[in-house]
């Protein structure tokens, strides 16, 4: 190809119109953190929550059910899981879900927990992207399970589902993930302190008629 001074005018024109839609999109996502913080001896970016939506941000609300105090229920449909409380309350977490034809629903239990969790593609999943590695260290800035991840069993035997964190903060409150519960890296550090080893679980399409706005219990305090 003979370059002309066209060709180096058109081509440079090209590179700035690309570079101006990338910059746009790489700030957006940065500006969804805010500096670092350090687990258990790993930094990680912290999320920028000034810059989310109230209503994802972890908080106590009204939660009426039959299901004992310790249970953890997901509402697919709107993005939340609530960790049942005491006097008819729970903490109700901001999560991003399975996408169409990824959702799944039913019970489970927690039945094993990692602290910066090793990420191993499913076989399934590898087929359908095979440029994924074998696998992603715990810790790695590229792992997408962050500082926490809770394995769900049923009877003994693993879903392949887990609740973890993410590192798409912009996510939560979608239908993104390929099954699993995704969290703000901070409320998977703090769901993994709340919940032992056999807590259980109800993944539920919709459960609106159970809980109320968090202005009903509080929305000042935050939940510790």
């Amino acid at each position: 190809m003979e370059w002309t001074r066209r060709t180096v005018l058109h081509g440079g024109m090209a590179l700035l119109a690309a570079g101006a839609v990338q910059r746009p999109a790489f700030a957006a996502a940065a500006s969804y953190f805010a500096g670092t913080a350090v687990d258990n001896g790993t930094t990680y970016q912290s999320t920028n929550f000034a810059k989310i939506d109230r209503r994802w941000q972890r908080q106590v609300v009204k939660y009426f059910s039959t299901e004992p105090i310790g249970t953890v229920v997901v509402d697919t449909r709107h993005h939340f899981l609530y960790l049942i409380m005491e006097n008819k309350t729970a903490i109700r977490y901001g999560v991003g879900v399975g996408r169409e034809g990824f959702k799944w629903f039913g019970r489970a239990t927690i039945d094993r927990k990692a602290l910066w969790p090793r990420w191993t593609p499913p076989p399934e999943m590898r087929k359908r992207h095979p440029e994924l590695p074998e696998f992603v260290a715990g810790g790695s800035p590229k792992n997408p399970l962050g500082p926490r991840a809770m394995y769900l069993l049923r009877d003994g035997v693993d879903t392949g589902y887990r609740f973890h964190g993410t590192l798409e903060p912009w996510s939560i409150g979608k239908d993104a993930s390929s099954g699993c519960i995704r969290m703000f890296n901070e409320d998977a550090i703090d769901l993994y302190q709340r919940c032992p080893i056999g807590t259980a679980v109800q993944v539920l399409p919709h459960i609106a008629d159970q809980a109320e706005p968090a202005a009903q219990v509080s929305q000042t305090t935050p939940v510790e």
